[in-house]
């Protein structure tokens, strides 16, 4: 079995999508498209655009939401079993299954992504990746802390991200290097994505997207907030709205789809970042790209 799935920010690069608009007709459509939509051009972004104009928050989550999905729905060989995004590539994945349309899914990141700007300037935070610690040992030390600071990311064995107040996540790296992490090294990001402190954002989100239509799936989704298959459309909302303060728990959810039968990984969207993190949690499996 097939499990397509789709990455989240950091994944982005200057030119990216440059191939994909000009050999492609249909790919070219939803870039023009996406433009119109957003009211501004994100595609020249993409193409011409430096790393620190593909940074911007209103850019990178609507420039790897389209390029992930354009990828996916021009390819013939897009043929799901099952899907996955990685915390904004969860959008992509619900675009992907036919869950949300093109429109609502552009329309929905480019929402997040505001959202979550204006939380994180209501409180100065940031996030911090540690490594080689298991993740007991850095949920329980950061359950030790005065301050906020939460495991947010679960990438693959040996590496967590946590989230949270700049003093909280501080503190949090020197423990962790006590307990014996070979790094905890805080991340260039503009915020606490995946902690308490996104609830602004989550409950702007969440009007956002019970106002949208969504359609029935047409395979199911495994989720970053439970590592689950869905395919009932209350479940989906409930969990998306979720997201925004909940850890994204890929190691699980790579662990549930191999569990459910995937044998094969294919990554739709720019990089290469979740086919390593798969084979870091299970080197069984095939992993490629579209």
């Amino acid at each position: 079995m097939k499990a397509f799935v789709f990455p989240g920010q950091g994944a982005q690069f200057p030119g990216m999508g440059k191939d994909l608009y000009d050999n492609n007709p249909k790919a070219k459509a939803l870039f023009d498209q996406a433009d119109d939509i957003l009211g501004f051009h994100l595609s020249k972004i993409m193409f011409e655009g430096s790393a620190e104009e593909l940074k911007q928050t209103k850019v990178t989550q609507p420039a790897i939401f389209l390029h992930s999905v354009a990828t996916a729905l021009v390819s013939d060989d897009f043929n799901p079993d099952m899907v996955a995004g990685h915390s904004l590539g969860e959008f992509s994945a619900l675009v992907a299954n036919g869950t949300l349309n093109f429109e609502d899914g552009l329309r929905l990141v480019s929402q997040r992504a505001m959202a979550m700007q204006k939380a994180c300037e209501l409180q100065e935070s940031t996030m911090a990746a540690v490594l080689a610690l298991p993740d007991a040992t850095v949920e329980e030390v950061c359950g030790s802390i005065d301050d906020v600071v939460v495991a947010a990311n679960y990438n693959c064995p040996g590496q967590l991200v946590i989230s949270g107040s700049v003093k909280g996540v501080e503190i949090a790296c020197e423990k962790l290097k006590e307990a014996g992490a070979k790094r905890a090294l805080v991340l260039p990001v503009g915020g606490a994505f995946h902690s308490p402190l996104m609830e602004p954002a989550r409950e702007e989100l969440a009007a956002a997207i019970e106002s949208t239509v969504f359609g029935t799936p047409k395979c199911a989704v495994y989720q970053n907030v439970d590592a689950k298959g869905h395919t009932d459309i209350n479940d989906i909302k409930t969990n998306l709205v979720a997201q925004l303060t909940a850890p994204v728990r890929w190691t699980q959810s790579v662990q549930s789809m191999i569990a459910d039968g995937a044998s094969t990984f294919v990554e739709c969207g720019p990089g290469k970042v979740l086919q390593g993190l798969v084979k870091k949690i299970d080197g069984g499996v095939e992993t490629t790209s579209l």
